[in-house]
């Protein structure tokens, strides 16, 4: 999830944005909804770029108890389970957020992760979902591997249709 690298939020400030230039300054940063404002963040905003953001869960197996998973990965399926539309909204109650993220996360840590938490994660979503939807395309390591088996495979053929075609 490359596109998470650009991506932040900025506390104390509604929405997500797209980091533009960092400096030393601060950071220029465009809103990501249909305005598309531009707004310089001092040194003392607080950015959160969302590819470093993750989310606690309780595995009993892992040895260690800090464990987590990466926010790209829970927006992942959270678009895998709900596609575009959503059950809950982030207004819902709490026992409506359980459930939606025990869905989405079985394991996910209930004493750690808040309701707050999982309210952003739904406001993230959609914001994500109707201005960024290049957040969702996975680049599978598949492709990169594609051409060099093709290229070995389709270079005799695509070399005798040319000879062919040249004799003809």
């Amino acid at each position: 999830m490359e596109a998470l690298k650009t991506i932040a939020n900025v506390s104390g400030y509604p929405g997500l944005y797209r980091i533009l230039k960092p400096g030393r300054s601060g950071v220029i940063v465009e809103t990501i909804d249909a305005k598309k404002t531009k707004t310089m963040m001092g040194p003392q905003a607080r950015v959160s770029v969302l590819n470093d953001i993750s989310m606690y869960v309780d595995r009993p197996d892992a040895a260690s108890s800090d464990q987590s998973v990466p926010l790209g990965e829970v927006f992942m399926a959270v678009a895998n389970t709900f596609g575009d539309t959503l059950p809950v909204t982030s207004k819902a109650d709490g026992s409506e957020l359980a459930d939606f993220m025990s869905q989405v996360l079985p394991d996910y840590d209930r004493e750690r992760v808040r309701d707050t938490d999982i309210r952003k994660l739904i406001s993230w979503y959609g914001i994500l979902r109707a201005f960024a939807p290049e957040v969702f395309t996975v680049a599978e390591p598949a492709t990169e591997e594609t051409p060099e088996a093709t290229s070995t495979d389709e270079a005799p053929v695509a070399a005798t249709s040319t000879e062919e075609k040249a004799a003809e």
